[in-house]
């Protein structure tokens, strides 16, 4: 769990760095001459070298949207996030890591969707590290653990829907409204351990795979055309339906059972069919 190390201003620091230089040099400077025996001014020197050695090794410039993650002799101390210019304890191990959004789109993935047919998806995740202790010390490498983590998540979501739902209700892998939160929600429950948020996630390739390709688009071909006449009959019944009831409130003719049967056949002939019909003018009476 990340915590906060003990910072000093980096600056302020530096100044005590310098009053200890010059101290070091007015006093050997004002140093009366002393004997080969007097190690005094040899001690100070050593004192100061030691000091300012141990001051210079607590220095560090943070970046924005930079943390320092702080051990000393291995144990971790606490993390470092404001940026600026700070000093924490000497002679520690300062480890960098990046807090800034980052994304990657994974690789086109082959796997079989929950109806068993092969498909190829991919996903692209936004994701940023918000725990840098966990980030360094939970896994190996948190950007690798995070790629592979997203590419089961994609894998699991695939095999959870099928490509195109054939039940009403039934959400599949293009309804993005049902998948995207779902893959969301999976991918930042992997990656918690690794201290990793994941702000989004969405499918940016789906399709059927290359041997299954054709025969697929012919079937959606065929529910195409079979949705479309559908309509077209829908449309043309309320078309005859309605030139009846017109013909009979305006009493243009009167047809009997047979003549109605007759024009309702000539009328969705017309109406429905593919190719332009070749009108037929009848130049006698309509039972002739």
């Amino acid at each position: 769990m990340e915590k906060r190390a003990l910072r000093l201003p980096g600056f302020l620091m530096l100044l005590v760095l310098a009053v200890v230089i010059a101290a070091t040099v007015w006093y050997a400077i004002n140093q009366p001459e002393v004997t080969e025996d007097d190690p005094r001014l040899a001690i100070v020197i050593s004192a100061a070298v030691v000091i300012s050695i141990l001051i210079m090794t607590g220095f560090m410039v943070i970046n924005p949207n930079e943390a320092r993650v702080v051990q000393f002799f291995g144990r971790y101390i606490g993390s470092v996030r404001k940026a600026g210019f700070h000093w924490v304890i000497p002679l520690t191990d300062k480890r960098k890591i990046s807090l800034r959004v980052r994304n990657f789109e994974t690789a086109r993935l082959k796997v079989s969707d929950a109806d068993g047919n092969p498909v190829e998806i991919a996903a692209v995740v936004v994701y940023r590290v918000n725990d840098s202790a966990k980030a360094i010390f939970a896994v190996d490498d948190h950007v690798q653990y995070v790629a592979v983590q997203a590419e089961a998540a994609v894998r699991h979501l695939a095999t959870s829907y099928p490509y195109e739902s054939h039940q009403e209700g039934r959400p599949s892998l293009r309804d993005s409204t049902a998948v995207s939160p779902e893959l969301t929600g999976e991918l930042r429950e992997r990656v918690e351990l690794a201290g990793v948020e994941v702000l989004e996630s969405r499918v940016t390739h789906l399709a059927y795979a290359s041997e299954i390709a054709q025969a697929m688009l012919a079937r959606q071909q065929a529910n195409a055309i079979v949705a479309a006449r559908f309509k077209i009959v829908e449309g043309a019944v309320g078309m005859v339906s309605l030139a009846l009831d017109q013909l009979r409130e305006q009493n243009v003719v009167s047809l009997d059972e047979d003549r109605k049967a007759q024009m309702v056949s000539n009328l969705l002939v017309v109406l429905c069919g593919d190719r332009a019909t070749q009108p037929v003018v009848n130049t006698g009476t309509i039972y002739g």
